[in-house]
């Protein structure tokens, strides 16, 4: 592990980090920058990473600057790295998937695709999340993996607000199945959201294809992002402090 902010980052590879959530469940969050940067306005989330079973680093930019201060290296794995392998070893994947979507047509899309690819899921196993505030409590979805039962559940709505849904959802769930907050990386998948190719994801710039695509939507967004760097140095691998 490396700790960042407080924040135990796992330091393992992709295919550990998977066997271990297919065979023991747990909650992965996969933070970027821009939602790093709300940590000292946003106790919840904050609390949402610290309270997670995985967290691995996505933001290359982060991996980047802590790299370049601390002899305890940060592994980079983003969140596109972790479904690409997902994707890849389907066949090993236990029992079924539900997702958790921003919208109908999302929802669509994500099921047909996964089917595609050989997941055990169904429409009965995809939820249109409501739009979320405050705090974040969602007792129809509780209920509805209760009755379900699946063995992982794939959270696709926005960063900042999946990761606390996910560490509801794992602290109130009867069991302990593998909840993952990929955000985005499914979308990248599916064509809802601009592509991304592996190679881009490698080198760091999957953020320069967002901003190509919509950039009123994404320059602003990771423009903000620098502000990591004078909160990572302040505090390095300790906790944040609220007032």
């Amino acid at each position: 592990m490396s700790e960042i902010l407080g924040i135990q980052f796992y330091n393992s590879g992709t295919g550990d980090l998977f066997n271990a959530l297919n065979n023991e469940g747990g909650l992965l969050t996969v933070p970027a920058a821009p939602a790093l940067v709300t940590i000292p306005k946003d106790k919840p989330y904050y609390d949402s990473l610290i309270h997670s079973d995985y967290v691995i680093a996505d933001s290359g930019f982060m991996a980047l600057i802590w790299n370049s201060i601390s002899k305890n290296k940060v592994i980079r794995i983003s969140g596109l790295e972790f479904i690409n392998y997902f994707l890849d070893h389907t066949s090993e994947v236990k029992g079924s998937v539900m997702t958790v979507n921003p919208g109908p047509v999302d929802a669509k899309i994500n099921t047909d695709y996964l089917i595609s690819k050989g997941i055990h899921t169904s429409t009965e196993l995809s939820y249109e999340a409501p739009f979320y505030k405050g705090n974040i409590q969602d007792e129809v979805l509780l209920q509805l993996i209760e009755d379900k039962k699946p063995e992982w559940v794939i959270i696709n709505i926005g960063g900042g607000t999946q990761e606390k849904l996910g560490l509801y959802l794992r602290q109130h769930l009867s069991y302990k199945p593998a909840i993952v907050c990929t955000g985005a990386a499914l979308a990248f998948k599916t064509g809802r959201q601009v592509k991304v190719s592996s190679w881009m994801d490698k080198l760091y710039i999957g953020w320069l294809a967002r901003c190509i695509a919509k950039p009123k939507m994404y320059i602003p967004r990771y423009m903000s992002a620098f502000k990591l760097i004078n909160l990572i140095f302040k505090y390095k691998n300790k906790q944040y402090k609220y007032n």
